[in-house]
């Protein structure tokens, strides 16, 4: 059986292993919380180096993949600094590929249910395949970048001012210390609603999970939600608020969906990859993923549970 283990500096609350067959082959997924702890979380790394398949990295990303442009996380690199031989991915290949479908998904399941064709993502350039997606199927998008990650009163309202601010911050944000722009460890945890009227103004709110439950307001009537890593508690949370439906764009196992890390870390593993992955110089890497996507089928997947 090959074996793939997402160390993550997330809360150790969420942590769950599961087996899964991919292309034939039986692949032990499972995630590590380390609550937090950046050291604790590069030692498993070093211990568990060359005795396991792939390695996914989560709750962080080792940078950020925006049209094509890689922005890297200095401070995320050290987690991975003892690793020599385990591939190591952060998710970006799905956030690239596998995301980009959840707009046509979405619209190809429910479009004439969708009320409200207003996407707000909570922020963009870390999924920038999942913004072309509704790009592409001509939704209308709002970013929340600046307020979430930078505290910054103002919403990005075009993908060009997107990646304008990717040119322009980046390169500084990138070597300030991740915990500073997002919520790790015990952090996840934490509730403080805030620029609710982008929540109340869009009819899909789309993004990273931690984002959306810190800073969703307590109603969320009617609304999708596209995101990933969702709990039992994030379901019931969701629930709870009166959302309609919950599209997550990895597969749900055994309850939970896993982040994107975690799932292209088991395909690295069912394939057998050997090579490092440098999301800098993909190659052809992005396009490999996606045969490989398509021969195993799979896709975002759309849960009503209002």
């Amino acid at each position: 059986m090959k074996r793939a283990v997402s160390i993550s500096i997330g809360s150790s609350k969420r942590d769950k292993a599961v087996e899964v067959e991919l292309l034939g082959e039986k692949v032990s997924i499972e995630r590590i919380g380390t609550d937090g702890d950046m050291e604790k979380a590069a030692l498993l790394y070093r211990d568990l180096d060359g005795k396991v398949d792939a390695f996914g990295v989560g709750g962080a990303n080792l940078g950020i993949f925006v049209d094509r442009k890689w922005y890297p996380l200095y401070s995320v690199a050290s987690l991975t600094r003892y690793v020599r031989q385990t591939p190591v991915l952060d998710g970006t290949g799905l956030k690239t590929t596998l995301e980009a479908k959840a707009g046509p998904t979405l619209e190809n399941l429910i479009g004439s249910k969708i009320n409200s064709r207003k996407v707000f993502h909570v922020t963009g350039v870390d999924r920038f395949g999942l913004l072309e997606g509704f790009q592409d199927s001509r939704y209308e998008n709002i970013y929340g970048d600046l307020m979430f990650t930078l505290g910054i009163p103002r919403a990005i309202k075009t993908v060009k001012g997107l990646k304008t601010m990717a040119d322009i911050l980046m390169p500084i944000a990138g070597r300030i210390p991740f915990s500073w722009v997002y919520p790790i460890g015990e952090a996840q945890e934490k509730r403080t609603p805030k620029w609710t009227e982008y929540f109340d103004w869009a009819g899909i709110i789309a993004g990273d999970c931690h984002y959306i439950t810190r800073y969703m307001p307590e109603r969320l009537e009617g609304k999708i939600i596209i995101t990933n890593t969702t709990t039992a508690a994030d379901m019931q949370l969701f629930k709870t608020a009166g959302v309609k439906y919950v599209m997550t764009t990895t597969p749900v196992l055994d309850g939970r969906s896993f982040g994107t890390n975690m799932m292209e870390a088991a395909i690295a593993a069912a394939v057998g990859r050997k090579e490092p992955i440098d999301y800098s110089r993909p190659g052809a890497y992005f396009e490999e993923l996606e045969t490989t996507i398509r021969k195993i089928g799979l896709t975002p997947q759309l849960q009503e549970i209002n």
